[in-house]
């Protein structure tokens, strides 16, 4: 098969490395003409992999959509609504899209399959990628589970047909909505995760589990989603590789804030949490923990003010489905 990889960062090139040396597809990776773009076309390789030398590369966007029969997107979530446009612009038919990216746009609470359908002619098809695991654990051979969801069941089973290994077990998803937010609100909780870490309350990350999916769950049920796709591999399946990783973005991001380290490039689930705030408005759902986050990343919430006020609420039943 030949599949495009759009994107070149620390996931896509994942992916090129995953299609070509796991799979043995021909593989093409786009990338904007960038350092990081040149960098790894020239040398195969960056801080977490080596590509084999077949791995092709472009960084002209209709080359690598007509090079294509399935493509990977692999970018920064909040570019999606200007990428989907660019690529609505090339006209592509009859591809398979997946989309190996979690997050919801922040201006909007869009979720990113709605973003692309929107833009892309009807005769494509979408489907999205997510679950647990860290680049650097899985190129080791270390293996790890893994979901494939779409508005079509037989797209999913394409596409796990395709691309499953002895690497890779992939479980078939049967609600988009809830995987989508699932795997992007988990970043959300990690963010939180570390900041416990940072404040030396680890041991409260067993309720901050409990509570963080139960708040999840209802809103995705809200949104027209499933209860139990907070409790699968698209959310709490992910929770290790999040909440408690040395790898996890998310998590180091919180710990370094609550030391007062505030980075540059901020992790995903800093723009996650304006979207959760936005749709947990729109769907009337209380969401405590989430909210918290946003008004530490966006208010300049003070953090022990912030969980001081989340145990002073009011005592209430566990579950209230």
């Amino acid at each position: 098969m030949n599949i495009a990889i759009l994107g070149c960062g620390r996931w896509a090139s994942f992916h090129a490395w995953y299609q070509s040396k796991v799979l043995g597809n021909s593989t093409l990776v786009w990338g904007l003409d960038s350092p990081m773009y040149r960098d790894l076309s020239k040398t195969h390789k960056n801080e977490y992999l080596k590509l084999p030398k077949d791995v092709k590369f472009t960084s002209d966007l209709k080359v690598a959509l007509d090079f294509a029969d399935y493509v990977i997107i692999s970018i920064s979530a909040q570019a999606m609504p200007e990428f989907s446009a660019n690529i609505a612009k090339l006209n592509p038919e009859n591809k398979t899209f997946i989309l190996c990216m979690k997050g919801v746009i922040d201006a909007t609470g869009d979720r990113l399959t709605e973003v692309l359908s929107r833009e892309v002619d009807k005769s494509n098809k979408i489907a999205i990628w997510v679950g647990p695991g860290h680049v650097q654990e899985l190129v080791k051979g270390q293996p790890n589970i893994m979901l494939i969801d779409s508005r079509d069941p037989e797209i999913t089973h394409d596409i796990i047909e395709k691309f499953k290994s002895k690497l890779i077990r992939f479980y078939h998803g049967d609600d988009l909505v809830g995987a989508e937010i699932g795997a992007a609100a988990k970043n959300v909780i990690g963010i939180i995760a570390g900041i416990l870490d940072g404040a030396n309350l680890t041991s409260l990350k067993g309720a901050l589990m409990a509570r963080g999916i139960y708040e999840v769950a209802r809103l995705i049920v809200a949104m027209g989603g499933k209860t139990l796709t907070a409790y699968g591999i698209s959310h709490l399946g992910d929770f290790q590789a999040t909440l408690f990783s040395e790898n996890s973005h998310n998590r180091s991001y919180g710990e370094k804030l609550y030391k007062g380290e505030r980075e540059e490039h901020l992790a995903e689930g800093v723009a996650t949490s304006k979207a959760l705030e936005l749709l947990a408005k729109k769907y009337k759902v209380e969401m405590p923990i989430c909210h918290l986050c946003y008004q530490i990343c966006y208010e300049g919430k003070d953090v022990d003010q912030g969980f001081h006020e989340l145990f002073e609420r009011d005592n209430v039943k566990e579950f209230r489905f």
